[in-house]
């Protein structure tokens, strides 16, 4: 960070409102190049904004999720993909803070290499696992001082900058009792490589989320953060951490995109005319009063949604075994419900909004991305599902 964004030790919040609005200007440049958001992320790094999860002993502002995620939200409104790509680093972070809060010190160095300016990334898809984390196609090999990995992670956002990719694979040395083993891999470690896999994508492209690919990646002991029961049995706060964290951020990124295409709509009405009406505005037609009103109605009540279930994490409140359902929930319904919005409002836009000159089509194709975003429609209903009708989650087969 340098002096124009800290004074006194304290990140300058007055400089990231100036840095987020900043950010606006550039994505519609780094869509239409398929690039990474450098200058964004040069920008919000040097202002601190990574630093806002990391305690203040650390450093840091100390954020917790749910004022965290107000960031978020409103970094979405201005730059989707940048915020999204930022939130894989955040939520390492965040994580890893509210243990430190809860006495677990386990994870301490990730706070320090935070505030020493590196950058955590999240290397979880792969191909053909739909249970991402609590399970790997990857495969883990316990060796001497450490682990070997390999395998192919995919939607790797960050991947220009990460210093550390967070990683996990299947130790299957014993196959009555698997384990997953969540490590974070250096950047300068041996035996991977990056797949340029990300040009031309329907969305989100400033993310740069490329593959990568593990050729028996050693990672020491050091490195390795959890070695866990495959399954949902083998769940602890630090792998609910990665959900409540990743979850709540896709839902408040995708949020804050949805209420930007709405507020775009509702402006470009104010112009739109109609012969049919007269040369009257178009937001005299009924049906477009009708979708505006549903349209907000929709927005209106994700926002208490979102904020409530980031404010009872935060101040610690006891769900239980029910926070799973609560994340998966929320950020399911976000997506959905977001990108009704948006799918309407191309409707309303009509012809125009199929031009990039409308600033409504690259929108269009963020949006979408939210529903294919962890966990997606099937998986989500089946986690509620089994979990509120009391059946075991890794009851094999899944379903019967």
């Amino acid at each position: 960070m340098d002096s124009t964004s800290v004074a006194n030790g304290k990140i300058r919040i007055d400089r990231l409102e100036e840095v987020i609005t900043r950010c606006l200007e550039r994505e519609v440049k780094y869509d239409s190049e398929n690039s990474f958001m450098h200058e964004d992320w040069k920008e919000l790094k040097a202002a601190g904004y990574l630093m806002l999860p990391v305690p203040e002993e650390f450093g840091g502002l100390g954020l917790k999720m749910d004022e965290m995620m107000q960031w978020q939200r409103k970094l979405g409104y201005h730059a989707a993909a940048t915020a999204l790509a930022i939130n894989m680093h955040l939520y390492w972070v965040g994580l890893v803070a509210d243990l430190y809060r809860a006495g677990d010190h386990s994870l301490d160095w990730i706070l320090r290499e935070a505030a020493a300016g590196k950058v955590f990334a999240a290397g979880h898809a792969e191909s053909g696992n739909d249970l991402p984390l609590i399970y790997s196609t990857t495969k883990a090999v316990k060796v001497e001082g450490g682990y070997q990995f390999k395998g192919r992670k995919s939607f790797g956002s960050l991947t220009p900058v990460w210093s550390y990719l967070g990683i996990h694979g299947q130790d299957d040395s014993d196959p009555e009792n698997p384990k997953i083993v969540h490590a974070f891999m250096p950047r300068d470690s041996d035996g991977f490589e990056i797949k340029h896999t990300w040009d031309d994508v329907l969305g989100m492209r400033a993310t740069r989320s490329d593959d990568t690919v593990l050729h028996d990646v050693f990672v020491p002991d050091q490195y390795i953060a959890r070695v866990l029961d495959a399954g949902f049995g083998g769940i602890d706060p630090f792998a609910l951490g990665i959900f409540a964290w990743a979850l709540m951020g896709f839902g408040n990124v995708y949020y804050g995109q949805a209420k930007r295409v709405f507020d775009t709509i509702v402006e470009k009405l104010q112009s739109k005319q109609s012969m049919a009406l007269a040369s009257e505005l178009m937001t005299h037609h009924p049906g477009v009063q009708h979708d505006i009103a549903e349209m907000a109605m929709k927005l209106h009540a994700l926002e208490p949604l979102l904020d409530t279930v980031a404010r009872e994490w935060s101040e610690g409140k006891d769900h239980g075994a029910m926070w799973g359902v609560k994340f998966v929930s929320t950020k399911c319904f976000t997506a959905e419900q977001c990108w009704e919005v948006v799918d309407r409002v191309l409707d309303l836009a009509g012809g125009f909004g199929i031009f990039p000159k409308s600033g409504l089509e690259k929108l269009f194709r963020d949006g979408r991305i939210g529903r294919l975003h962890p966990s997606n429609r099937y998986l989500s209903r089946e986690f509620v599902g089994k979990a509120l009708l009391g059946i075991d989650l890794d009851r094999q087969p899944r379903w019967g």
